[in-house]
């Protein structure tokens, strides 16, 4: 094993380092950070055959470039639908390749989605705060943003030919309206609000950052209202503000807040709802606390299943064409 250096030639905003977060400091005010979209990032981690968790670099759409200046080493690029330059070539996110010296590698937005993850065979230096490298945007505590003239080091890099090639999309993912369980301040809303967070479509506007993204639509009443005492906030609360506005908290929310939360987005449909770009179109369908826990208990399933699937290798090149069968038929003579 040895060390690999990558110089950054442009990074976008919020383009930042992130590992699995920073869990169990909410009741010191703290966010667990951490990606964006888990799968996206987990997949990315799993494809190479590292541990869970492992720091990553997440993209915005403002993109991501970078020079190969010291030692080769294999990355894996997933999340939204990106694209990927690469020696010259192009091609799309969800793929593993191999950076050698004097290559460029570059990452942007394609046709879908928000963010994407750059995982790498080796560990990636950089600080750390309250034993996480996840980045809290806000704050920049943790690994930090990712900035033009930096220098990245790798160490511990490995080549890994046997994982070259592209990686399977997740294919349970849900593609409908966004899941919410009712509350827990659904109290503080008219009759007729509800019925609207329901029924209307919203569209993401551009007030839209890894701490929370704000919708436009019909505004929710409050039935008198303005605030409630702060209390405890999870990612996926739709919280409504004075003026009747909703916003999705994400990963970097608050701890606490006192504005009435409408509903809950459920664990399973955080990540897809945070891939949506400013001006898509989304709506939201109600389901009891129950059904909540029984779809998030077959996520869990399914989600499990596919990183195993993900992380085999696929062995070297020649395993590759011994498993193929390259001869289709035969002429006679």
């Amino acid at each position: 094993m040895a060390d690999a250096e990558l110089s950054v030639s442009f990074a976008g905003p919020l383009v930042t380092f992130q590992d699995g977060g920073r869990p169990g400091n909410m009741r010191y005010g703290v966010a667990a950070s951490g990606p964006m979209d888990r799968l996206a990032f987990d997949a990315a981690n799993a494809a190479l055959g590292n541990e869970p968790g492992l720091t990553a670099i997440e993209v915005s759409l403002g993109g991501l470039m970078l020079v190969c200046s010291k030692g080769s080493l294999t990355v894996a690029i997933t999340g939204g639908d990106f694209v990927v330059e690469h020696a010259g070539q192009k091609t799309n996110s969800w793929t593993i390749l191999t950076l050698r010296q004097g290559e460029k590698l570059a990452i942007r937005a394609g046709k879908a989605g928000s963010w994407a993850y750059l995982a790498f065979a080796g560990a990636l230096a950089t600080d750390d705060w309250l034993g996480s490298q996840a980045t809290h945007s806000t704050s920049g505590f943790g690994g930090g943003a990712v900035q033009a003239g930096r220098s990245l080091v790798i160490s511990d890099t490995e080549v890994r030919d046997d994982r070259l090639g592209d990686i399977a999309k997740p294919e349970f993912i849900p593609d409908g309206p966004v899941r919410v369980v009712i509350g827990p301040q659904d109290q503080h809303f008219t009759s007729l609000a509800i019925e609207h967070f329901t029924s209307a479509t919203f569209s993401v506007t551009d007030a839209y950052d890894r701490m929370g993204m704000r919708l436009s639509g019909p505004a929710l009443e409050l039935d008198g209202a303005l605030s409630i005492p702060s209390e405890p906030i999870v990612r996926g609360s739709v919280q409504v503000s004075g003026d009747g506005v909703p916003t999705i908290l994400l990963a970097d929310h608050q701890t606490t807040g006192g504005y009435p939360k409408i509903a809950t987005v459920i664990y399973c449909d955080t990540d897809s709802l945070a891939q949506l770009r400013a001006g898509q179109i989304m709506r939201f369908v109600s389901i009891t606390g129950q059904q909540s826990v029984d779809e998030v208990r077959n996520f869990a399933i399914r989600r499990k299943q596919y990183l195993e699937e993900v992380s085999i290798a696929r062995g070297s090149f020649e395993q590759r064409l011994m498993r193929e069968n390259l001869i289709h038929g035969f002429i006679e003579d």
